[in-house]
């Protein structure tokens, strides 16, 4: 997959929210971090969808992991609509990535070169530079 040079990468999971940006090439990404921001998880409404009977039963329905992704979503919206970035990939679990769509601002949307559906939040960066050339 194509990670333009100096494009941020936002790796995320339901507990890590990491900003990493791409100093090298465009197929051979060399990633260094820029930010781990302390996010304030305040959006608790984020996991209605997910209060069905069965994800309950399974277990498979943790709010507080689903207000984390829909906080990283809302402070990437703000660097966005603020032009702090011009591209952006996102790398994250199916279920963040699945909450964190439903957050995108118009803004946000205009800057994402990709999504990876990958949970690589605590992988070494060499490790995940190659996951992503490879994507």
């Amino acid at each position: 997959m194509k990670v333009p040079h100096k494009a941020h990468v936002a790796l995320v999971d339901g507990e890590r929210f990491v900003l990493l940006r791409n100093d090298g090439q465009i197929f051979e990404p060399k990633l260094s971090k820029v930010a781990e921001p302390d996010l304030e998880a305040t959006n608790f409404s984020a996991g209605v969808k997910h209060q069905d009977d069965a994800g309950q039963m399974a277990g498979n329905t943790d709010l507080n992991e689903l207000a984390h992704a829909a906080a990283a979503t809302e402070w990437l919206n703000a660097k966005a609509i603020a032009g702090e970035f011009d591209e952006l990939m996102v790398v994250a679990d199916p279920k963040t990535l699945g909450e964190m769509r439903r957050h995108y601002h118009v803004e946000l949307e205009k800057r994402l070169v990709g999504e990876v559906d990958k949970a690589l939040t605590h992988e070494p960066l060499e490790k995940i530079g190659k996951v992503l050339a490879n994507a």
